[in-house]
């Protein structure tokens, strides 16, 4: 008889190899058979409702791996949900507006120039719908589940439609205005854009000091005194049109070689240090306020610059009195709004000088800096230049440098609904909590937003002009071309006249010709993604507004976040979402940013055709994802091993169950035997705290949980001592069934656990899964927590037993390492120990050597009753020797016992006895 046939070892047709790469899609075409999404929602339909309303990408080129962490991010959460009582659909979405599309179509040679508007966003749109497919095809590579044939795409007509109501909504409030006003402008992309699209990176710029002649002192300052300003922007001097000044700074009139100059007096030594001052006096001080209404010459041409009080003075830097042309910035405009200043913009929509400027028309802005500085120098206002270089902002999109530029554009008045909106931040909750105190203090501090663009693809702002140039939007207006777009599409707006846009028989006091122009600028694309509560929550039957979470990059702070508050709160006067959680990006190995320059850049779509989706997934689980997070190929070798681990736990577990059928060889949790409880209650507790975690959305909390429970409380305790049962044992053997019943409930519970994460191995694992219902484990529930009534008493007991237990292995491991043993079921083992941990030994009523894995163990006496050879480890003292008898051929157990049973000389008693008891047709 060959004895290794009696062995009940594991079978199983799960593969050790995951090999994922092309596994995978065979899982995925599995789940797109199945409908796996419908499945989902028809199963948990009628539950209460959890929306995570996703962000839109923007719909060009292949996903990277910020995308990658944010989807998977929104998959654990949705699964885990639609898993654990609710009802939790997911609708993709993408946004597909803009300038980089524009620009895509452009480098791929289309002329925009030779088409009308109407033709270049057809083949704009088409673009985008290519984009999308080839996004939508990666995202479900990575096993994110969602309702992938019905997404939201900014570009459809029914969106379309709900934007433009938002826009209506906003405007019958009175919070949508027109205006000049200087905005940031692209030169390179000739087009405002709002602060959500703007970076900021160094830049080289002149610096000069210039002195504007006063003409005109009310008896304050003499004529001929200079007043010197600093700027690091030449270019805007033929656009100046005052000098400001703070009303409770202390100026001073400084005397230096016979000329006169103003500073504030703070600044004095700074500027005397750049201007090379070496022998200069004070001759007189005076409070800014008295400086008000004083006129100076311009230094180039025959016009005045007022002096002006401005609070947004300081004394940070420059020299206290600030060069002012309302037509390039804020404060500017805004002080000189005060002062009735006009708003000049001597800068067109290339960034090129015109007529306004006289001697530097038809310059770019940037060349124009050098003559201005020169010609400055030629009349002798120019004080000093040199070059610094600072913090600039430039276009997200072109990375090219933006300038603050006055054009007439449409804005949202954030200050008429302001606190309204910081209410609705404080009533958010924010994971991580600065979030709150991010988007608080951005509200706070943001001026009105601009959402007109000087572009062809997008939404129309949906504003029709009279005869007189006066604005029409009525609720009429809005409601027709609301539905137009619902029918048609936005293109409509281009394809026709203004009157064949107007409701039929439309008319107004202010075109008694009936005669009607329309808008052409477009939306900024942050109102089109920004409308998504409307356009995607409201729109929808099986979503709700608000929203339960939103979950972007931290980028989104300033962008998505924003603008969704901004609109939401306008019309509804609520936040989109009840909660909002952050990620940061993703970089390489070394904590740098991915670029191609650097050759640092780890592509989602090549790491899953190498290791697979789900390795990328176990990643995302493993990382502090609310910080920037690292990943390179060593990193993802780890994640791998620690993938290897679990995938090998659910072998062997499988591997012992293969002859075990949960419904008549499950032992009731009553009848086990300690030890076996024991795991019951660790195996509970870890479903307590990784079903915790998913609600905190702590997922590398459930990452180390249950890769320690399978590699300590399973792989180096549980599983590595049940093997003397699971194999040795006869099939009905009642210990073995008990433990089976353990490894099957810690099989099941483990699969549910993970499927958020390891959606594909798990689906995996449930396909070879004795007694389960369903086609997938996405159609059952999360394991429940039990109410274990001794579970703090077997805790409490186990706990220590294994304390003493690691002891014990210490121990051996020393033995081996001085040769005195080889395998620990060759040795004996002989405790002396404290009478607690006696107590302890002596309550256990499981096989001590069997738990061990030694083939003898006794209590020798106390700790102080121990020989001199035996090792201290802890409390107790450890003698390890030789165990007494010999090898039984079967369980490799050393026992006095082997050759007892005649038939069968080479088994100890135990084996023979389960030999002959189930195995004798095979002697």
């Amino acid at each position: 008889m060959e004895y290794k046939d009696t062995l009940l070892m594991p079978k199983t047709e799960f593969p050790m190899r995951g090999n994922l790469p092309k596994r995978e899609p065979e899982t995925q075409k599995k789940w797109e058979e199945m409908s796996i999404y419908k499945k989902v929602q028809e199963r948990t339909s009628g539950r209460p409702l959890f929306v995570l309303h996703d962000g839109p990408p923007y719909a060009n080129g292949n996903i990277h791996m910020g995308h990658a962490l944010n989807k998977v991010l929104k998959d654990f959460i949705v699964r885990y949900k639609s898993m654990n009582g609710f009802h939790a659909p997911y609708v993709p979405g993408w946004d597909t507006h803009g300038l980089p599309i524009e620009q895509a179509l452009t480098n791929k040679g289309v002329k925009r120039k030779e088409m009308t508007i109407a033709e270049f966003r057809k083949l704009c749109e088409e673009y985008a719908y290519e984009q999308v497919d080839n996004q939508r095809t990666q995202f479900k590579q990575l096993g994110v589940r969602g309702d992938w044939d019905n997404p939201y795409i900014t570009l459809k007509p029914e969106y379309e439609a709900q934007q433009i109501k938002v826009f209506g909504d906003m405007a019958k409030k009175g919070y949508i205005y027109k205006g000049k006003k200087p905005v940031y402008w692209s030169p390179s992309s000739e087009s405002a854009l709002a602060e959500a699209e703007i970076e900021y990176q160094d830049k080289r710029s002149p610096s000069i000091y210039v002195g504007f002649d006063i003409t005109d002192g009310k008896g304050v300052l003499a004529e001929g005194t200079q007043m010197i300003i600093w700027t690091t922007t030449p270019w805007t001097i033929p656009a100046n049109l005052g000098i400001a000044v703070h009303k409770d700074l202390s100026y001073v009139v400084v005397s230096e070689k016979e000329k006169q100059y103003v500073v504030a007096e703070d600044l004095l030594e700074e500027v005397a240090k750049n201007l090379e001052w070496e022998d200069y006096s004070v001759s007189k001080k005076v409070k800014g306020e008295e400086l008000e209404h004083l006129v100076a010459k311009h230094p180039l041409y025959d016009r005045k610059s007022l002096v002006i009080l401005g609070d947004h003075v300081t004394t940070d830097s420059g020299t206290g009195c600030v060069h002012t042309a309302p037509g390039h910035g804020e404060d500017d405009f805004l002080v000189g709004k005060k002062y009735g200043l006009d708003v000049l913009c001597p800068v067109d929509d290339k960034g090129v000088m015109t007529a306004e400027a006289p001697g530097f028309e038809g310059l770019f802005y940037d060349k124009a800096n050098k003559p201005i500085t020169e010609k400055l120098q030629e009349v002798g206002a120019l004080l000093k230049l040199t070059f610094i270089t600072h913090s600039y902002p430039h276009d997200w999109r072109t990375k090219k440098p933006v300038i603050f530029r006055a054009t007439a554009q449409w804005f949202a008045s954030i200050d008429k609904f302001r606190k309204e909106l910081l209410e609705a931040v404080n009533e958010t909750k924010w994971i991580p909590s600065w979030g709150e105190t991010r988007l608080f203090n951005m509200v706070r501090d943001r001026g009105d937003w601009c959402i007109s663009r000087q572009r062809a693809w997008g939404v129309p702002i949906p504003v029709f002009y009279a005869e007189n140039g006066e604005e029409i939007i009525t609720d009429e207006t809005i409601e027709h071309v609301s539905n137009l777009f619902r029918e048609h599409g936005s293109n409509i707006w281009f394809e026709k006249e203004a009157k064949d846009l107007l409701p039929e028989g439309f008319t107004h006091e202010s075109s008694p010709n009936g005669h009607f122009t329309k808008e052409q600028d477009i939306m900024d694309v942050w109102f089109d993604s920004g409308s998504s509560h409307q356009a995607v929550l409201e729109e929808r039957d099986d979503l709700q507004r608000p929203a339960d979470l939103y979950l972007e990059g931290s980028d989104q702070y300033r962008g998505w976040f924003n603008s969704s508050l901004t609109t939401s709160v306008a019309v509804t006067g609520k936040a989109p979402y009840k909660g909002v959680l952050s990620h940061g990006f993703a970089l390489d190995g070394d904590g740098r940013k991915m670029s191609k320059s650097l050759g640092n850049v780890m592509v989602p779509e090549k790491v899953m055709k190498q290791l697979g989706a789900d390795i990328l997934r176990l990643w995302v689980a493993s990382v502090d994802y609310q910080s920037d997070v690292r990943v390179s190929d060593p990193i993802l070798k780890q994640v791998a091993e620690v993938y290897r681990k679990i995938r090998n736990t659910y072998r062997f577990l499988l591997g012992n169950l293969a002859d075990f059928d949960p419904k008549s060889n499950s032992v009731p949790y009553d009848q086990l035997r300690e030890v076996d409880q024991f795991m019951l209650v660790k195996l509970n507790d870890l479903v307590k705290n990784v079903k915790s975690s998913y609600d905190k959305y702590e997922f590398a909390s459930i990452y180390h949980a249950v890769n320690n429970f399978c590699t300590l409380d399973l792989s180096s305790f549980y599983l590595d001592f049940a093997k003397d049962v699971l194999y040795i044992e006869s099939e009905n053997n009642e210990e073995r069934r008990a433990m089976q019943t353990v490894l099957y409930e810690c099989l099941v519970a483990l699969t549910k656990l993970m499927s958020p994460i390891l959606s594909h191995t798990a689906d995996e694992v449930w396909s070879y899964l004795p007694g389960v219902e369903g086609d997938s484990v996405q159609l059952t529930d999360m394991p429940e927590a039990k109410d274990i009534q001794n579970a703090d008493e077997l805790k409490r007991k186990w706990n220590a037993f294994l304390e003493l237990r690691d002891d014990v292995l210490k121990a051996l491991e020393e033995a081996r390492n001085q040769k005195m043993i080889g395998k620990s079921l060759t040795a004996k083992v002989t405790l002396f120990v404290n009478d607690e941990t006696k107590s302890l030994l002596d309550s256990i009523n499981e096989d001590l050597k069997q738990l061990f894995i030694v083939s003898a163990i006794e209590i020798g006496g106390k700790a102080d009753e121990a020989p001199e050879h035996a090792l201290n480890v802890g409390e107790s003292y450890i003698v390890v020797e030789k165990a007494e008898g010999e090898t039984c051929e079967r369980c490799w157990v050393v026992t006095t016992t082997v050759g007892e049973d005649k038939d069968h000389p080479t088994l100890c008693t135990r084996c023979a006895s389960v030999v002959k008891e189930s195995y004798s047709h095979l002697a």
